[in-house]
């Protein structure tokens, strides 16, 4: 493990090259801080200094601050943990130092790196490197002189745009936009740097503090900024570092530069506090502990390479889950049952892999390379020499534990053996072969190859061995693999299912449809429970619904209502008839003619015996609408289907666009706390049933005030562990 430290070298020439080192991206860790402002303090002092450079150890320049720090800061409430780096070290070590600085960056300079070359005299980039300023993904503003340096290196409205889209350039645009003063060869870089240092000491090269420029500014500054601010206002209405980050920029136009940075560290330490920056850094977190899988992933095992593999069934999941594998250069084999399926699911791929051209997502050359990794197959002559198998056909059980017989004597022993299932146990589907430790889900979310969660279903014969596999395969293919335990509906669909049930048992109560889904898309979601039943499709609705009513009639709630609609000749988006009106070209509208079918259901029901509709405000809906749900997150906790809350968080986050800036489900039922989510739940059972009946693990918490993220104090053997 290389040591966190920052070098210090004074060449015959010299020039001190101050090389920062703690691996693998220079993250800017409290000693690595400590250490440059020590060193430039020094160089500042030495007499044989002339000029100093700044670089990164191992090809890379510096990721960015420390992220940790902020986590700590969020466990103790201390904000004192975070230093001030913007005034101490970028303004008065380096930016206003006696003896030029030049930044020689390769690799990333992003976040907190690219603000420490933003403060040097001049920066000489490798091609290629990557340059941003990311904060505003983890709820808070840069906070080293960022949002005061770019603008007056790039102008405003180049500079707005990296900031607000958080998205990074390459040296080369860098160079074109003023950000860059050159570019050389990484084998060039330290000397032209160097050299570049000098001529600045002598005056041959100009020698620029950029907090002091205003020529990049533009005389529209302030308009570029309310164009943005109103943008802002529209799109991140739930994201206050978005206008916080313009606010502090115009506070720099206004009143000059190093004003600017002053009103910048306040304002980034009031962000760092923030609901928005705590949810955003959990995610954070959350994503990068996703790959721990206790007796998998640390007892020593290496991951099998899987180059070629298979897929049985063309429809919606298996077409989208051949595209994900073929893009990340897996050889797929398409099994269907007739040329007809054959060729539709073939196209249907062709489609997919195209229109991510069309999008720019790819380029063409590597479009017909993903292609050409593809092969359809009517019979199992081609799974001889598969590495894995994913079956993707219709939920039914006699029909896959088939398949399932079948590929055991075709596929050789080393074979992983998955299913796509969403629902079935998995037990159920292998319990006829003999090599169970093979089979294991590999559940995708529609469509499979854009959406980026992939729950790994482990049961509890699956050998860890296949488990580590397919986290790799997932890695692979561009998704966050999350480790679950076997049962109905596995961790994301397990945990909502009630959303859409909580949604009706609200209509049923004489509450507006549309208001409940206008209510949930305004708390963060993309859409509400009954638009989402409506994109789903009614059948799916139908199916999963027996599914959840089977394995849970003790809190299900069941309503008429989706067989009435589908009764009127209805099947939401599939036929551009369900609660909403769906036309080419334009927005879903809501459609008034479905109201009558709303009152004849209602009418069936009868929760409200004198027809009169429940008063309730617009906070209550939402959370009647999602604590059902944190409740059944609460059982997933206890039973132990996944390994750690925050898993659940991250599934929520990816696999059910749940508000990532909430922190996923249960991050943000802790922020709400989980004794107001007990009260109201126990009122509720009170008034309406046992829909809302808080589990045995919501009212232990709640009663001790313990967090529901925090672990079960006893550790049991947990069906996600195992």
């Amino acid at each position: 493990m290389a040591s966190v430290k920052v070098d210090f070298e004074v060449g015959n020439d010299g020039v001190a090259v101050i090389t920062m080192c703690n691996p693998p991206v220079n993250a800017l860790a409290l000693p690595i801080i400590r250490a440059l402002k020590y060193k430039f303090d020094e160089a500042a002092r030495r007499n044989d200094v002339k000029a100093i450079v700044l670089t990164g150890k191992g090809g890379r320049f510096s990721g960015g601050f420390d992220i940790s720090v902020m986590q700590k800061v969020h466990q103790t409430g201390d904000i004192t943990l975070v230093p001030d780096v913007s005034v101490e070290l970028v303004v008065n070590s380096i930016e206003d130092s006696k003896k030029p600085i030049v930044a020689a960056v390769e690799g990333l300079a992003l976040g907190g790196g690219l603000e420490l070359a933003m403060g040097c005299h001049a920066r000489v980039a490798a091609p290629k490197a990557q340059l941003g300023l990311p904060e505003l993904t983890l709820g808070i503003i840069p906070g080293f002189g960022g949002t005061q340096r770019l603008p007056r290196l790039v102008g405003t409205t180049k500079a707005v745009e990296m900031m607000l889209t958080s998205k990074p350039i390459s040296s080369e645009e860098g160079q074109k936009l003023g950000l860059i003063d050159a570019i050389v060869s990484s084998e060039e870089l330290l000397k032209v740097s160097k050299l570049w240092a000098l001529e600045i000491a002598d005056k041959r090269k100009p020698w620029v503090r950029s907090l002091h420029r205003t020529d990049k500014l533009g005389s529209d500054a302030r308009e570029v900024l309310a164009t943005a601010r109103q943008r802002v206002k529209k799109t991140a209405p739930h994201l206050p570092q978005q206008q916080a980050c313009i606010d502090v920029i115009e506070h720099g136009i206004l009143h000059g530069g190093y004003s600017g940075v002053l009103k910048e560290a306040e304002v980034f330490k009031k962000l760092v506090l923030s609901e928005t920056a705590k949810g955003l850094i959990h995610v954070f977190f959350a994503q990068r502990t996703i790959s721990k899988v206790p007796g998998v992933t640390d007892i020593g095992l290496k991951p099998r390479n899987v180059r070629k593999a298979a897929v049985i069934g063309g429809g919606l999941m298996g077409s989208g889950i051949a595209t994900a594998l073929i893009l990340g250069n897996i050889r797929v084999i398409l099994k269907e049952v007739n040329s007809e399926y054959l060729q539709k699911g073939l196209k249907t791929i062709e489609a997919n892999v195209r229109s991510l051209v069309t999008r720019k997502k790819l380029t063409q050359q590597k479009a017909e390379g993903a292609l050409s990794l593809l092969k359809g197959v009517l019979d199992y002559t081609e799974f001889k020499d598969v590495d894995m198998v994913i079956e993707a056909v219709i939920e039914k059980i006699s029909l896959k534990q088939e398949i399932f017989s079948d590929l055991e004597k075709i596929c050789p022993p080393h074979c992983i053996l998955a299913s796509n299932t969403s629902t079935i146990d998995l037990d159920i589907i292998g319990e006829k072969i003999s090599s169970q430790d093979r089979v294991i889900g590999a559940h995708f979310f529609s469509p499979a190859h854009i959406m980026p969660l992939l729950e790994i279903v482990r049961t509890n014969k699956t050998s860890a061995q296949v488990i580590l596999d397919l986290i790799a395969v997932g890695k692979v293919i561009q998704k966050s693999p999350v480790v679950v335990g076997n049962c109905t509906g596995f961790a994301v669909n397990r945990t909502f299912f009630p959303y859409a049930q909580g949604a009706h048992l609200l209509v049923h109560l004489g509450v507006d449809a549309f208001r409940i889904d206008r209510l949930i898309t305004n708390f963060g979601l993309p859409m509400g429970p009954l638009q989402l039943q409506d994109l789903s499709g009614y059948g799916v609705s139908v199916a999963v619904g027996k599914e959840f009513a089977g394995a849970f009639p003790d809190r299900t709630f069941k309503s008429p209502l989706v067989d009435l609609l589908i009764k009127s000749g209805r099947n939401g988006k599939n036929n551009g008839k369900g609660y909403y009106i769906y036309e080419k070209g334009s927005k879903p509208k809501p459609d008034p003619s479905v109201l009558p079918i709303i009152e004849e259901s209602r009418r069936i029901c009868n929760l409200t015996p004198n027809g009169k509709a429940v008063s309730v405000s617009d906070q209550e809906i939402v959370e009647m609408v999602l604590f059902p749900i944190v409740n059944e997150a609460c059982r997933v906790l206890e039973e132990g289907v996944v390994i750690r809350a925050s898993d659940l968080d991250i599934a929520s986050v990816l696999g059910m666009s749940f508000p990532s800036y909430r922190g996923g489900i249960v991050f943000w039922a802790d922020l709400v706390g989980a004794k107001h989510i007990y009260n109201s739940l126990k009122k509720w059972t009170q008034l309406y049933g046992n829909f809302y009946k808080p589990s045995r693990y919501l009212e232990e918490r709640a009663t001790k005030g313990i967090p529901l993220s925090a672990p079960a104090s006893s550790n049991p053997t947990t069906k996600a562990r195992l």
